[in-house]
């Protein structure tokens, strides 16, 4: 008999009455998978997305979406009319349309400060990446050379972060550890133990003129989006070096790619884009003053293990009925 094979993780929807999660986006498989395993001894099944359909066709059956990069409008919440909770696999609910939620009773979670580390020590990286000029090593090894870019230390820059929260903390913290200063905006500007200067929304300008390093680390929003222009990039020391990762969105791309090209900025450090996946010949990827990674400051083995326990329990209590 010919038994058509379905792909891994598609289960046959018809044989089950078993509640049903959508993973949302085709990216983060090995979160996916973690995800899968903690839900192994629930009744509740983690269907994966088909990426060629829209998400309003894939979601009349489900009681539950994990969104992680997809967007979660009012137009899907509308064609979902068994729909319990929408579960972030993170801390960024922006993708969430969570007024169309509400109004439906459904629950919005997430789960913060879980990848904290893991996005503080990618910052990290990226600065230490821009730090030693890493985008010019594979050109002087092909030369030959040894020796060649010398580079600048951590000890002793300014880094000042924007946003204060889970990640932010956790990054200052690492960095006090190579022995920079640490100065921070966040919403309340009230003091704070890990850094040495805290100041408030109005104080952006103030902050990135004192930088050495700028790391972004809030959500997108209305308030946020196109945060770092072309005024907020003349702002900064030339021989400073921006850090984003927060959203693509609160930078403006355009302007970035001028400052980066004319070097009124002297690098930066990317791990998130104004589309993901970002394009793999896309101009900033062939600046040498760019140190860029495809947005896995949160996937670290550990983090995706926190994440995915988190995840599995809120959905636990969230979906499935209660005795």
């Amino acid at each position: 008999m010919d038994v058509q094979r379905r792909p891994a993780g598609q289960e046959d929807r018809r044989l089950t009455t078993d509640p049903l999660v959508l993973f949302c986006s085709a990216s983060f498989p090995r979160s996916r998978a973690r995800l899968r395993e903690k839900l192994a001894g629930t009744p509740l099944r983690l269907v994966d997305v088909d990426a060629g359909r829209p998400l309003e066709e894939q979601v009349g059956e489900m009681q539950a979406l994990i969104p992680s990069m997809a967007r979660v409008t009012a137009s899907v919440i509308a064609a979902a009319p068994r729909l319990k909770a929408i579960v972030q696999f993170g801390a960024g609910l922006d993708g969430i349309d969570r007024a169309a939620a509400e109004a439906r009773g459904i629950a919005v979670r997430n789960v913060p400060g879980a990848n904290a580390q893991s996005v503080a020590e990618l910052a990290t990286f990226l600065m230490l990446g821009l730090a030693r000029r890493l985008p010019v090593h594979a050109r002087t090894r092909a030369s030959r050379l040894v020796g060649d870019p010398p580079g600048t230390e951590l000890h002793g820059k300014t880094l000042g972060i924007v946003g204060l929260g889970a990640t932010g903390r956790a990054l200052a913290r690492v960095a006090r550890g190579f022995g920079m200063d640490v100065i921070a905006l966040r919403r309340t500007p009230v003091p704070d133990p890990e850094v040495s200067w805290v100041g408030g929304r109005g104080d952006l300008d103030a902050l990135l003129a004192r930088s050495d390093y700028v790391s972004l680390h809030v959500p997108a929003s209305s308030e946020t989006r196109g945060l770092i222009d072309a005024a907020r990039l003349a702002s900064m020391k030339p021989s400073a070096y921006l850090i984003n990762v927060g959203r693509g969105e609160l930078v403006d791309k355009a302007a970035l790619l001028d400052a980066l090209r004319e070097r009124r900025i002297a690098g930066a450090g990317l791990d998130v884009y104004w589309d993901e996946p970002p394009d793999p010949d896309d101009e900033l990827f062939a600046l040498d003053n760019v140190v860029a990674t495809p947005h896995v400051g949160g996937t670290t083995l550990e983090a995706m293990d926190r994440i995915a326990t988190r995840v599995a329990a809120l959905l636990t209590e969230l979906v499935l009925p209660r005795a």
